[in-house]
């Protein structure tokens, strides 16, 4: 790799299409807009494949371009500022853990019996939840169980669409 005194960073001797629209910052789409409407210089080929390709001069006139805004053509052209990643304002709420295989067991029929009334997608882990919040002395008998869990999960979405496959 060479160091062109016209490019930003390091230069290949010559770089596809694709690579030379990451170099400045643009989807191959758009690079390709550019290169129709003679905002940015064409690409040579190559003699034997016909492949194109970008040699240093015309990587350091494409990033010229797109530097100073001004095509080959004379024309300005207005670039998308790149987005810069935004912290999120509040955090995101952690990823449930996967319940254990003996949380799986236990609660089997609790879950096929949400299943048989119609909370198909009641899963374990929300079991687990739903329990833990609704016994929080100690767990009870499955019916009472199953019957309490499905009115938490029920209440949790009251439009009545838990579980259906919609």
């Amino acid at each position: 790799m060479t160091t062109s005194s016209n490019s930003p960073g390091p230069s290949k001797v010559a770089v596809c299409i694709k690579e030379m629209a990451v170099m400045v910052g643009l989807s191959r789409q758009r690079f390709m807009q550019l290169v129709k409407a003679g905002v940015m210089p064409a690409p040579l080929r190559d003699e034997a494949s016909g492949r194109p390709y970008y040699p240093e001069d015309l990587q350091a006139r494409c990033s010229e371009v797109r530097r100073r805004n001004v095509g080959i053509n004379g024309r300005v052209v207005m670039f998308y500022a790149r987005r810069i990643p935004v912290a999120p304002s509040r955090p995101k709420a952690a990823k449930a853990a996967r319940p254990s295989s003996a949380a799986v067991e236990k609660y089997a029929d609790v879950v096929a019996g949400l299943h048989g009334l119609g909370l198909t997608s009641a899963t374990t882990a929300q079991v687990a939840e739903a329990v833990a919040h609704l016994f929080p002395g100690g767990e009870t008998d499955t019916g009472t169980m199953i019957r309490s869990v499905f009115l938490h999960l029920w209440s949790k979405n009251p439009t009545g669409n838990v579980g259906s496959k919609q």
